[in-house]
């Protein structure tokens, strides 16, 4: 028997998809595009449109990102007709690289009485 537990999401992750999916929908109706239109133009049924735009979480991100960037709603501070990552990509890496390759909990006791 499969049954699918309901995920719990905090209050900012509720409201980053509410507002994501209410910026789509205004970048939307300001192209003069109905659902059906956009919702085609993403690869998407109108009815999933409908989600991403009420901020339904159960969404796949790549059809949620996908669907912002043919919008036209910057993410990142970036705008995606320019899709310029690469600078914050690469000052990401940057951070990354001076962090320790894996973090383990210490399996030794350290013996601090002197």
């Amino acid at each position: 028997m499969n049954i699918k537990k309901k995920r719990a999401y905090s209050h900012y992750t509720r409201e980053a998809a509410a507002l994501l999916g209410k910026s789509i929908k205004l970048a939307r109706k300001a192209r003069r595009l109905t659902t059906s239109d956009f919702a085609e133009r993403v690869g998407i049924s109108r009815i999933t449109l409908q989600k991403i735009e009420k901020g339904d979480l159960t969404v796949e991100v790549g059809i949620m990102l996908e669907a912002a960037a043919l919008a036209g709603v910057p993410l990142f501070n970036v705008d995606p007709r320019h899709g310029k990552f690469a600078t914050s990509l690469e000052s990401v890496n940057d951070k990354l690289a001076l962090l320790p390759k894996s973090i383990r909990k210490s399996k030794r006791e350290i013996d601090d009485d002197f």
